[in-house]
């Protein structure tokens, strides 16, 4: 999210969480005050969650001050175990499943949004003892495909957006409902 008034229609969607993205090169990429303001916007059950692929740990305690829910990170970052927060590590071919994580998001294109691999997540999602979140390509079209193969969840950017970082209300509803309908029929 970039702006308040996608998280707030996100929410109305009934998309489970939102995602910033901070400290990073992606067109996405907010201040932590307008990620706040994001934060804000959404209901008081939604999910809020930091996206970054940062190394540094200043960076990480600056996101931290947002009390998100959860932390996407693909850097190896030493946590502590007691946190008020859910560590989502970011996976792609080739790499084991972090005994440190409490999810897993498989997403090898690193947040570029190119479609990701069936085969890969199909064999993540069978094994995984923990959540197993499918990120990659994603959209309103091929969203029913993907919850097909039983992810904790999907998460979507791009495939959902009018143009870089603006999100398009018919997509997100779509998303969201055809989402909802792989779910329930399987």
């Amino acid at each position: 999210m970039t702006r308040p008034e996608d998280a707030h229609l996100a929410d109305k969607a009934g998309a489970d969480a939102i995602g910033v993205v901070l400290f990073s090169d992606s067109p996405r990429e907010v201040s932590l005050q307008r990620a706040a303001e994001i934060f804000k916007a959404a209901g008081p059950y939604m999910g809020r969650v930091c996206v970054s692929h940062t190394s540094s740990v200043q960076d990480l305690a600056q996101m931290l001050t947002l009390q998100p829910t959860a932390i996407q990170i693909s850097h190896p970052h030493t946590l502590p175990t007691n946190r008020p927060y859910q560590v989502i590590r970011v996976i792609q071919p080739g790499d084991p499943i972090p005994k440190d994580a409490d999810a897993v998001i498989v997403d090898a294109s690193m947040g570029k949004g190119a479609l990701y691999d069936h085969d890969y997540a199909q064999s993540i999602i069978s094994m995984s003892k923990i959540p197993v979140i499918l990120a990659g390509g994603l959209n309103p079209d091929n969203v029913k495909e993907a919850v097909r193969l039983r992810p904790y969840a999907v998460d979507v950017a791009s495939g959902v957006e009018s143009s870089p970082g603006i999100k398009d209300a018919r997509k997100i509803m779509a998303f969201v409902k055809n989402a909802r309908e792989a779910y329930h029929a399987a």
